[in-house]
């Protein structure tokens, strides 16, 4: 189990312990908060040792580590404990891993996800079950949650950081949910309804990709066939552009290339689309689809461009100053906007490359930084780098160049994330 010290995780403990399940207990200490952040740790190793409970604790240096990998903190702090989560379930030989997410969090990954264009998936919030990790408490809003604890007694310790309006979910937590229930007080019940509904759509369009797929796709060795016919011409591109999304994502081909695909699907043969992995060549009767073999193209950024993308990889852009919206949980990496000279090129990288890795004041080859990080050999051919005239800024993904770190004399940033 999860357990934070705070209000959720403290009564999913309860419940858990109540029950007479055999459990143990992991406890993430970020050292985000100073004392506070040693206080909930020994808080909760207090609870374990009372119900004699198994008890695994670790420390993480989590602003270096954001730091080192070009992360946001609250995308380091993710990282780094289902990482260590996986390895503490290994040795306790756990069936599952609980975390204590709930309807009301549910209810905001949706809003957020709808703030920023999803599709059906998106708005089936947070799930029961992911692989090994289960949310138990998604029954039950915060409101409730509060209500058991007032009457059960279940004391947990406050995070400060959850009254700030510093990052989006909270935002939404506190601005946008809020205003929704003046509408419907019964907002969250209904939320859960819609994904109900929902998923049960899901599982339809499921089933009846595969049974599209018995029909018209056929599988030689790599390659993957699909056949043109298999698309209705009666019906508009919408129609068509999602179910070939769905038939291309596992294959890293975004919408916005699907919708291309369609409208080249009655014109001349021999036209090619790519992603990181694959290419797609749109042949006379059939779209055929094949590992990628070439290289892809250089992109290039132009100042103020909003979006990028190479094959299925997609940069978003933000310019903004200095200050707190440098926070949000979705910036992967923040720039100094004038240490870049536009246009920015993102290409893939390539033997002789070199860059000054962040918090060193030596250069290094990018295939000896690649090494280092323990990249694969396959994951390699996919690793991708932003230049500025000339000067790589950025190991996409990995880790920035010094020389391009925000300074404190630094004004005015740019915010990429990297999707």
């Amino acid at each position: 189990m999860a357990v934070s010290g705070g209000m959720d995780s403290m009564v999913m403990l309860h419940l858990f312990h109540q029950a007479g399940f055999s459990i143990a207990v992991a406890h993430c200490n970020f050292q985000l908060r100073g004392e506070e952040s040693d206080e909930d740790e020994i808080f909760v190793a207090a609870k374990c040792k009372k119900w004699g409970i198994p008890f695994h604790s670790i420390r993480f240096d989590t602003n270096n580590y954001a730091i080192q990998h070009g992360l946001s903190v609250q995308m380091a702090a993710r990282e780094l404990r289902y990482n260590w989560f996986h390895q503490v379930k290994e040795k306790e030989n756990a069936d599952w891993i609980a975390t204590a997410h709930h309807l009301s969090d549910s209810v905001e990954t949706v809003l957020l996800n709808l703030s920023r264009g999803t599709s059906l998936d998106g708005l089936l919030g947070i799930a029961e079950k992911n692989g090994f990790v289960i949310r138990p408490l998604l029954f039950a809003t915060h409101n409730e949650i509060t209500n058991y604890a007032a009457e059960t007694g279940v004391v947990w310790r406050e995070d400060r950081s959850n009254e700030t309006d510093d990052y989006q979910r909270n935002f939404v937590r506190h601005q946008i949910v809020p205003k929704l229930k003046q509408i419907n007080p019964a907002f969250e019940q209904s939320i859960a309804k819609m994904v109900e509904r929902l998923s049960g759509d899901g599982a339809i369009l499921t089933h009846a990709i595969e049974v599209w797929k018995k029909q018209f796709q056929k599988n030689e060795n790599d390659k993957v066939i699909l056949a043109k016919k298999g698309f209705e011409p009666s019906l508009d591109d919408s129609y068509n552009s999602a179910l070939l999304w769905r038939l291309l994502r596992g294959f890293g081909f975004h919408f916005d290339q699907s919708k291309k695909i369609v409208q080249a699907l009655n014109g001349q043969s021999g036209k090619q689309f790519l992603s990181t992995s694959h290419q797609l060549v749109v042949d006379r009767e059939y779209l055929i689809l094949v590992p990628l073999s070439s290289e892809l193209a250089d992109v290039t950024i132009e100042e103020g461009q909003v979006n990028a993308y190479m094959g299925n990889r997609q940069l978003t852009f933000l310019s903004t100053t200095i200050g707190g919206s440098i926070n949000k949980e979705e910036a992967a990496i923040v720039l100094d906007i004038d240490s870049l000279r536009f246009p920015l090129t993102w290409r893939k990288w390539k033997a002789g490359d070199f860059f000054f890795p962040l918090g060193m004041t030596g250069r290094k080859k990018i295939s000896d930084f690649l090494v280092d990080q323990k990249v694969s050999l396959v994951d390699k051919g996919a690793v991708s780098v932003l230049e500025s005239a000339g000067e790589i800024a950025w190991v996409v993904g990995y880790r920035i160049d010094d020389r391009f770190k925000v300074k404190p004399t630094t004004e005015h940033v740019l915010l990429i994330t990297l999707a």
